[in-house]
């Protein structure tokens, strides 16, 4: 393999992990690359998850060294979307995401305008969350959430986040170790189906894993030294962005 494509792959796999690790949607970056390099979509997806699963570990382990994870918490939310994930990514062997993107698009637009309109709860929290038990509500919403990560990593971030913050009552910053402790649970589940379906690039997979991990760690210590309202302007270039990509390209 030639020295660029490695750069590249680990160029695009630090901007992916610090990507998702603060807000959502880095696959929008490490997905079109995966294409270029000559991976077809099915396989680009299920390479994609090599890297996320490894970021994802560095992630939780950065954030519960820092003391803003709670386990328990993550694995009653974590359960609905590990069955979710299964069956999202049953689907995503063979069906066209392309209806599914324009449609999360127009919601991301619609969570955009509820960050903008409604600041405080992404920002303050609610008190006592972290010892609730997940309502039935809640385990419904985190099932569809699933469903959708198992289907096409990209974006899945976001509605983690709003579910965690809208319907979970974190801060950003609680909410983004959450996010990376849940889909770290349920991606070896997704990632089987395509592994048992022969659609994984290894030594590509491996490669782009490295940048991730690194960009998974660094806003990892951006994410709790600079608190939830920096992650909300992130956030908000994030989602703009992603959606008007999902939208019109």
């Amino acid at each position: 393999m030639e020295w660029y494509i490695i750069l590249a792959l680990i160029g695009a796999g630090f901007l992916a992990g610090f990507i998702n690790t603060l807000a959502g949607s880095g696959s929008l970056i490490s997905l079109p690359l995966l294409m270029f390099l000559g991976l077809p979509a099915n396989v680009a997806n299920g390479t994609n998850r090599i890297a996320i699963l490894l970021q994802n570990i560095i992630g939780v382990g950065s954030f519960k060294q820092q003391k803003v994870l709670n386990f328990k918490q993550g694995i009653w939310l974590a359960i609905p979307a590990i069955v979710g994930s299964i069956i999202g990514a049953q689907f995503a062997i063979s069906l066209s995401e392309e209806i599914m993107s324009r449609t999360i698009g127009i919601l991301l637009i619609v969570m955009f305008l509820l960050i903008v309109f409604k600041p405080d709860i992404w920002i303050k929290g609610q008190a006592g969350i972290m010892e609730k038990k997940p309502g039935f509500l809640q385990i419904v919403v985190f099932f569809f959430i699933g469903i959708y990560g198992g289907f096409i990593q990209a974006g899945v971030g976001f509605f983690l986040l709003a579910g965690l913050v809208m319907a979970a009552g974190f801060d950003l910053v609680r909410a983004n170790a959450v996010k990376l402790f849940i889909v770290l649970l349920y991606t070896p589940f997704a990632l089987f189906v395509f592994i048992i379906n022969s659609q994984v690039d290894y030594k590509y997979g491996f490669i782009l894993a490295a940048g991730n991990m690194l960009g998974a760690f660094v806003a990892s210590r951006f994410a709790v030294s600079w608190g939830p309202k920096f992650i909300r302007y992130v956030l908000l270039v994030i989602i703009f962005l992603a959606a008007t990509k999902l939208i019109f390209f």
